[in-house]
């Protein structure tokens, strides 16, 4: 029954996506197919295998270890700031950000990550029937962010067309940054995390090339790198630490704001219907989770964590999934934990235009105006990767 379901989610998130589609003519059916085999083959083989099970470990002990080495500087400025035994969100979740962040500016300092991301995104390009740029762009996305990425494309950016430039923020939602790949291993299994980043990179090509299908010409198809100002080792040390700060404040900024929204909204709504807020988000939200493969018994509870997680962001959802992660399923938690590892929300329409328009002011306009477009697109990829993980679990 459950490969029926799946079977069935995976046309549904396809004919969506098609619905949407702006060329349909343009639709290159073979790389879909094959995105999508590679996505089966891939969470089998993570979820599945021993193989996957020894390559997650060894993924999320470098990570654990991170998170330690963070611990020693947190603990040497915020020391005895919280009683022991407790475990505050702010110190715990986000300031590792900071010590992730400054790895990530050292290996791109000593050029190791834009070979990395290059070399990948140009293997990538054969399979996706893509530009090398796009290619390049996801990969880079997943490994820098989704606002910083297009610094490194700033040359390129006044010179795309708008189709091209779609595709290349349906990337930068629809993945995740490193720097906070730890963040989201300490409130959900990091297998789910791991997998949910390699399914999201193709699912992110499979869902821009159905809604927004194009082909490149192999002389437009340049693949030139912007080489950031050249900076002193430490002024770099200095830039990302300052940078890992400021998103860490950020999103604990939004984290109060979103998390008091969402109480006062619930509790309003039931002094007044009887029900709370994210309840009646979850009966919408259900016969996504049900085509997603969640058991019937909890598809409401599992869609009110989706739309929150549409409505506010991620980090606000795995909060409210860790709460009720008793009463789920093993293969609902694993189907959930999947969906939620994106920047698919509201906010990030803003982040990415406003990053877009920093560089280039008309295409920042330009993403402003399909923002919406761009959410409904990143949110089908989110479903997608759950689609396919429900397969295998």
């Amino acid at each position: 029954m459950k490969y029926i379901i799946a079977l069935i989610g995976l046309l549904v998130v396809l004919g969506l996506a098609y619905i949407a589609s702006n060329n349909r003519k343009q639709i290159k059916i073979k790389p879909i197919i094959l995105m999508v085999i590679i996505q089966l083959i891939l969470s089998a083989l993570l979820l599945n295998t021993s193989l996957g099970l020894e390559l997650i470990k060894a993924f999320a002990a470098v990570f654990s270890k991170l998170l330690e080495y963070a611990g020693e500087g947190i603990s040497f400025v915020f020391g005895g700031l919280a009683n022991k035994g407790e475990s505050p969100f702010f110190l715990n979740v986000l300031l590792p950000i900071v010590f992730i962040s400054v790895l990530i500016g050292i290996f791109q300092y000593l050029k190791i990550l834009p070979f990395v991301m290059r070399g990948i995104g140009l293997l990538l390009s054969k399979v996706n029937g893509m530009g090398k740029l796009e290619s390049y762009n996801a990969v880079a996305s997943a490994m820098i962010g989704q606002s910083e990425v297009f610094i490194t494309v700033k040359k390129q950016l006044g010179l795309l067309p708008a189709n091209r430039l779609y595709t290349l923020c349906a990337s930068a939602m629809s993945t995740v940054s490193m720097s906070i790949v730890g963040a989201y291993m300490t409130m959900i299994e990091p297998r789910y995390v791991v997998t949910a980043l390699v399914l999201n990179l193709f699912g992110g090509f499979i869902i821009a090339s159905i809604i927004n299908p194009y082909t490149v010409k192999p002389e437009e198809d340049i693949l030139e790198i912007q080489d950031v100002e050249k900076q002193s080792f430490f002024e770099m040390l200095g830039e990302y630490i300052m940078d890992g700060f400021k998103v860490a404040v950020i999103v604990g900024a939004m984290l109060i704001g979103f998390v008091a929204l969402i109480g006062a909204i619930n509790n309003v709504f039931d002094m007044v219907f009887g029900i709370s807020f994210q309840e009646i988000l979850g009966y919408i939200f259900a016969p996504i989770a049900f085509i997603m493969g969640v058991p019937a018994a909890e598809v409401v509870k599992a869609g009110g964590i989706m739309a929150t997680k549409l409505v506010t962001n991620e980090f606000v959802a795995m909060m409210d999934l860790a709460k009720v992660a008793d009463s789920f399923s093993p293969r609902t938690l694993g189907i959930i934990s999947v969906f939620l590892v994106s920047f698919a929300n509201f906010s990030s329409i803003g982040i990415i235009s406003g990053a877009v328009k920093s560089l280039n002011e008309q295409k920042g306009n330009t993403v402003a105006k399909f923002g919406l477009k761009l959410l409904y697109g990143a949110t089908l990829v989110s479903v997608l990767s759950a689609v396919i993980v429900s397969v295998v679990l």
